[in-house]
């Protein structure tokens, strides 16, 4: 297996370059400037931004499967990845990346255009918008990310506790409010109105998906949801109006009160002809007025009108909601059950491995390689076995004095039995490369270290551990700036496998 290359480059700024792997395991410097040039604003929503093809691929692992957050149609596609920007040199930023077809917008400046205009856009009650990509076929929205789930879970699918009365209707005034807002400057096309389209933030407010507000088709001749939840006039045009926006948010106040996902025609016929009780979530036990179970209702059935003239205004309906507001002094976050997330954008996520590197602790990391053994080896290793047999014995056998030798500290035993495990051929192992750097570096030999760093790097691509060996190397070589942009670059991957 031949050596990772590297063309260890100075960095102009190490706040501007972001150390990339490239294919082969190569690796290049690359600016993070945004195409407009202007950075980052993180202690408010930043810009609307142009991102790089790249840029969110590297942020969502080549969109990983792992990586996806939200799919929520049947019938259209509606899948929304989490994602990792860098924020710092320590930091990143999480975000949301929904990915659109090429057919869905041919027109990339088009597409631009929309997302400009959705962009300029801001409120507390929205996950605002923050980027687009239309380079080549891609074409991505990038929002804020909302890491307490959508409402179809809280909803829907909860685990530990139903969504309690008062926050349901919390949930309705704020998506009302929303809408509203966006409605006043020029926004009033909402496409889907759904459950999945609420999500919840880091004190549990709930808030409005920007995703909705682009049309999944460039004329807007779509509609992803079933049709028995389809707006009337959608099914006869085959176009929305804005009183569409009000009838999908009838079907969303009917969801609110039974906790389910009922066609609308069916829960009016239902109460027409029996009691209320009958479409009430049953996980409420009763808890909650009946007067204003029936106050909501009513103003969902008046939502759901057949003629869009009959439906009220948004604004008519925040001032029934209002009226019904209550616990107002309970956090969001304490009615749904949760632990509130503190400044979640500025959590350090330094790991024990990061600090042992930063400061140059060759004895607090040795403590963590040992500790970690074996475990980032399991793929990479259990695909190397051969038949076992008395040759992998022995190459089993020299494995484990060597880890004897590593564990007691032995260095020089431990390069050797390390280079007699390797030389065999027979397992390829990242771990073992990365013990017999750790061992070099004790025996001040960081040009060897170095080398056994970037070969682990080579057997597990994406294994933080490798990077940080090699920052430390590069640091002992005088190699400052290179350190510090590796340094990054394993917090980086460190970060990503936490937040998975």
């Amino acid at each position: 297996m031949g050596c990772c290359q590297s063309s260890f480059l100075k960095p102009s700024s190490l706040d501007e370059i972001s150390v990339r792997r490239g294919k082969g395991g190569k690796r290049s410097n690359r600016q993070r400037h945004h195409r407009d040039g202007r950075g980052w604003h993180f202690s408010t929503v930043p810009d609307v931004a142009e991102f790089s093809a790249e840029d969110l691929r590297d942020a969502t692992n080549n969109f990983s499967v792992e990586a996806v957050v939200s799919v929520c149609s049947e019938q259209a596609p509606n899948i929304v990845y989490q994602g990792y920007l860098r924020r710092s040199d320590r930091d990143i930023r999480r975000i949301a990346v929904k990915k659109f077809s090429k057919t869905t917008w041919p027109d990339p400046k088009q597409f631009a255009a929309e997302a400009r205009n959705i962009g300029k856009i801001r409120h507390i009650r929205l996950v605002n918008l923050i980027g687009y990509c239309c380079e080549g076929d891609e074409r991505l929205l990038v929002s804020e990310y909302m890491p307490n789930d959508t409402l179809t879970k809280h909803l829907f699918h909860w685990e530990n506790q139903t969504m309690e009365w008062a926050m349901r209707l919390r949930v309705a005034l704020y998506l009302a409010q929303a809408l509203e807002f966006c409605r006043e400057n020029g926004q009033e096309l909402y496409h889907d109105l759904n459950a999945c389209r609420v999500l919840f933030d880091e004190n549990g407010d709930p808030r409005l998906s920007c995703f909705g507000w682009i049309k999944n088709s460039k004329d807007g001749k779509n509609f992803s949801t079933n049709l028995a939840y389809t707006p009337p006039e959608y099914l006869r045009s085959g176009t929305l109006i804005p009183e569409s926006v009000v009838f999908s948010f009838g079907t969303f106040l009917l969801d609110l009160l039974s906790g389910k996902h009922i066609p609308p025609s069916y829960a009016v016929d239902t109460i027409q002809k029996q009691n209320l009780l009958v479409l009430m979530d049953s996980h409420l036990e009763g808890n909650y007025p009946e007067e204003e179970a029936a106050t909501v209702f009513n103003l969902a059935s008046k939502c759901v009108q057949n003629n869009p003239k009959d439906r009220p205004k948004i604004r008519d309906i925040i001032a029934v909601l209002a009226t019904l507001q209550h616990k107002l002094d309970v956090p969001s976050y304490t009615m749904l059950g949760i632990s509130k997330l503190e400044n979640p954008e500025t959590e350090n996520h330094n790991s024990l491995i990061y600090d042992a590197c930063y400061r140059m602790d060759l004895s607090a990391f040795h403590q963590i390689l040992e500790a970690t053994d074996y475990k980032d080896d399991e793929v990479t290793c259990e695909l190397s076995f051969q038949q076992w047999s008395e040759q992998i014995k022995d190459v089993w056998n020299t494995r484990q004095q060597g880890d004897s030798a590593f564990r007691n500290t032995e260095w020089k035993s431990a390069i050797e039995k390390y280079t007699q495990f390797i030389e065999t051929g027979v397992m390829i192992s990242p771990t073992v490369y990365a013990r017999r750097s750790m061992c070099h570096l004790f025996c001040d030999q960081p040009d060897a270290a170095l080398r056994d760093a970037m070969q682990a790097q080579c057997a597990y691509p994406d294994w933080p551990t490798a990077f940080y060996l090699q920052a430390v190397a590069l640091a002992k070589l005088n190699m400052v700036e290179d350190s510090a942009a590796m340094l990054k670059e394993a917090s980086f991957l460190d970060d990503k496998r936490l937040i998975k």
